[in-house]
């Protein structure tokens, strides 16, 4: 789980969020959804979010901040 996460700080200090062990699990969901990829299939998410990453990456962003921004209400 969360194999990516180090490679994507510069995309949660963008979207506002702070990544802890409490809300990880929370996280990698969000982005497993975003993608469109199965729970704890981390090779392909990962190759899902750099594609996606290389194509929109601003639209990525603004999805796991609302994502985000919704499950914590």
């Amino acid at each position: 789980m969360t194999c990516y996460f180090r490679h994507l700080k510069p995309i949660f200090d963008k979207a506002g969020i702070t990544i802890t062990k409490e809300n990880k699990k929370l996280i990698d969901q969000l982005i497993h959804n975003i993608v469109n990829v199965e729970y704890k299939n981390c090779s392909v998410t990962w190759k899902k979010v750099k594609e996606t990453l290389l194509k929109d990456e601003e639209g990525f962003v603004l999805k796991l901040r609302q994502a985000w921004n919704q499950s914590s209400v």
